[in-house]
């Protein structure tokens, strides 16, 4: 193998596939990068089985061939020669020899031929939805998954396509984020459940643009073409949890308040709370005022919002975190707050707009 290539381009390209890299494995070969010069072009894989990232990009091809760099060292090193012409050969003892302006470096490589096939989605369904629309989306709910492994399901998003729109839902026993968006055709009603790292994967390598991104699904896997950039991951094959039995049928106290005020509040009350790492925070709803009162060895805060309130008056405590995490994805000034009683979850929604966005919080038992 022998080629030349801008160095810029291939630090981009490293450092787009270097996520998909394998961290912990007994796996060497997972621990490289696949570089695999043909036609005019360098294409670089990686993959932990889990996710794969696949990156094109244009080289002087001189010999074809492979190869599987070391990922991490590979992708500190291109990094710092972004300004050269770069030119990568491969010997028959599988060294890599690195040239750049008058110096040069090798590297000990792998046998491609031990590296895992990238599954390739060719009997797949699809559907298309605009970029922006889908970084949105995945932004917006990937962030309530379970972090631990006590579930696994909790770890992925659920994805339901229909005919018009996506639907995405995730929760981690405390929390529930949904948000649907339009999409702009399908092949067919579907559902999948991904892992939240991958999808968010997926969302950094989108553009912020309005152009239409086609995704696949065929059996256990999700696929994403952007252009030379092709996102390929595993789906989880587990039973997600019947989501809608959680929503609440009917709330007997509503809370339109101002966003921002909001936020400012709760990031006040919650420097208290947050030594004992339960971060709670008191609501009392009263007479179009909403308190919010957070206590510790320190002292106490008090904070006091007018609202408008319809329904009952309430008391009612919650995990404050919960609360400042999916402010910052809600860009509408007010926001409704639904509650049903003091041990029931509220629903968070913004307000002037449509309700494609829904957060669900538990609240947290208060002593008397």
């Amino acid at each position: 193998m022998k080629l030349i290539c801008n160095g810029s381009d291939l630090a981009d390209a490293v450092g787009k596939v270097y996520k998909a890299v394998s961290a912990r494995t007994t796996n060497p070969v997972l621990e490289g990068i696949k570089i695999k010069a043909e036609n005019g072009t360098l294409k670089l894989t990686a993959t932990d089985l889990e996710l794969a990232i696949e990156k094109i990009i244009v080289a002087d091809v001189k010999i074809e061939g492979e190869t599987v760099v070391p990922g991490r060292f590979f992708a500190e090193f291109v990094k710092k020669l972004t300004q050269e012409q770069i030119e990568l050969s491969l010997n028959d003892s599988n060294r890599l020899k690195i040239k750049y302006t008058d110096s040069e470096g090798e590297l000990q490589c792998l046998s491609a031929d031990d590296y895992p096939v990238i599954k390739e989605l060719s009997d797949a369904q699809k559907f298309v939805i605009v970029k922006n629309e889908l970084k949105d989306l995945v932004n917006k709910v990937a962030f309530s998954v379970a972090t631990d492994d006590a579930r696994p399901m909790l770890k992925g998003v659920l994805l339901e396509i229909d005919e018009v729109t996506l639907t995405a839902v995730a929760l981690d026993g405390y929390r529930m984020a949904k948000c649907v968006k339009p999409i702009e055709k399908t092949s067919a009603m579907m559902h999948a459940l991904v892992p939240a790292r991958c999808l968010t994967e997926i969302a950094r390598l989108i553009d912020d643009s309005t152009d239409p991104v086609e995704v696949c699904i065929q059996k256990n896997y999700l696929s994403v073409d952007l252009e030379h950039t092709r996102i390929t991951t595993r789906l989880l094959d587990l039973d997600f949890i019947n989501y809608k039995q959680i929503i609440p049928a009917y709330f007997e106290t509503i809370a339109t308040l101002p966003k921002d005020q909001f936020e400012a509040a709760l990031e006040r009350a919650i420097l208290l709370s947050r030594s004992d790492k339960s971060n709670l925070v008191r609501f009392d709803l009263r007479e179009n005022v909403m308190q919010l009162s957070s206590n510790s060895e320190i002292g106490n805060i008090t904070e006091k919002i007018f609202i408008k309130l319809d329904g009952k008056d309430l008391s009612i405590a919650f995990n404050a975190r919960y609360f400042t995490e999916v402010l910052r994805y809600i860009d509408s000034e007010s926001i409704m707050i639904k509650f049903t009683d003091s041990v029931s979850p509220c629903i968070i929604v913004p307000t002037g707009a449509l309700e494609d966005f829904m957060y669900l919080i538990l609240p947290v038992r208060m002593q008397n």
